[in-house]
């Protein structure tokens, strides 16, 4: 994939175009473009557009004084399209990536073909009766703290394995656009301020409306056995929300798109030609 950025928007990702069909690529919460490096050969007849999120890999930080809110990302991916002058797209979502996707096809039907959502549909949710508790976390969690440094990058990987399920290959990989330099060696560069507590969320019936509200296909890939992201029953319910819904699951865990990328690929990209439309123009 070949790296590409675009400073005015502050964002930086990878690109791997092998064909006409306009798809952008989400990331996980805390990984990067990446993540989805291991897929991308599998996806034949593609323009595959991975982005780093703002915070995260290379793309810029919010502002100072400025928190990181979910629903900001929607205007993100939207500003990446215009950028790549396409019109109509198709979207690829890992976890917070595929909850990204899932609010960006709702707010902007006429604009997503289809999506790909990688153990991911929909935003974390919650119950009305835990608004005012959200916030009292969300204050006392907003706290900038140092970060810890690394010595070497086989430290810093190992450490990021440890903490997540993902294995050293992967998390290896997720260091090349990962890693920063420090005084005292080598840090993981996405802001902190991603690690805050959310201030507000939604609650499960407004996510249940987000996702009715998606009118393009979806397919939805899950681990099994299940990773636990979404409890059994609210994945199920959302599940069932989705008014054009195929989906398979594969073996791996939260990032199997990085363990299994040939035998996910392969549905992915058959799923994708499916609903394939007439290219568009890029005057990037």
């Amino acid at each position: 994939m070949t790296p590409f950025h675009w400073p005015r928007l502050g964002l930086a990702g990878l690109r791997l175009t092998q064909g006409d069909i306009p798809v952008l690529a989400l990331h996980g919460w805390l990984d990067n473009a990446n993540s989805f490096a291991p897929l991308a050969p599998f996806l034949e007849g593609l323009d595959l557009v991975a982005i780093d999120l703002p915070g995260h890999g290379q793309s810029a930080h919010r502002p100072q004084g400025v928190r990181y809110h979910f629903d900001d990302n929607v205007f993100d991916v939207l500003r990446a399209a215009d950028q790549l002058s396409w019109e109509r797209f198709h979207l690829l979502g890992h976890s917070m990536g595929g909850a990204i996707s899932t609010l960006v096809a709702a707010a902007c039907p006429d604009r997503v073909i289809s999506i790909v959502n990688i153990e991911g549909l929909g935003p974390i949710s919650a119950t009305p009766d835990q608004a005012a508790n959200g916030w009292q976390k969300a204050v006392r969690g907003s706290r900038e703290r140092a970060r810890r440094a690394h010595p070497d990058r086989d430290s810093a990987v190992a450490a990021r394995a440890r903490h997540s399920d993902l294995d050293a290959t992967s998390a290896a990989l997720l260091a090349e656009r990962g890693l920063a330099p420090a005084e005292d060696g080598l840090i993981w560069g996405h802001d902190i301020r991603l690690t805050w507590p959310s201030t507000q969320r939604y609650t499960e019936t407004q996510v249940l409306d987000i996702i009715a509200s998606v009118l393009c296909p979806v397919l939805t890939v899950y681990s099994e056995p299940p990773s636990g992201l979404i409890a059994s029953r609210i994945l199920q319910r959302r599940l069932a929300a989705l008014r054009q819904r195929q989906g398979f699951a594969c073996p791996g865990g939260h990032h199997l798109h990085m363990r299994h990328p040939r035998r996910i690929g392969a549905k992915i990209q058959e799923f994708y030609h499916e609903h394939a439309v007439p290219a568009q123009a890029d005057t990037e």
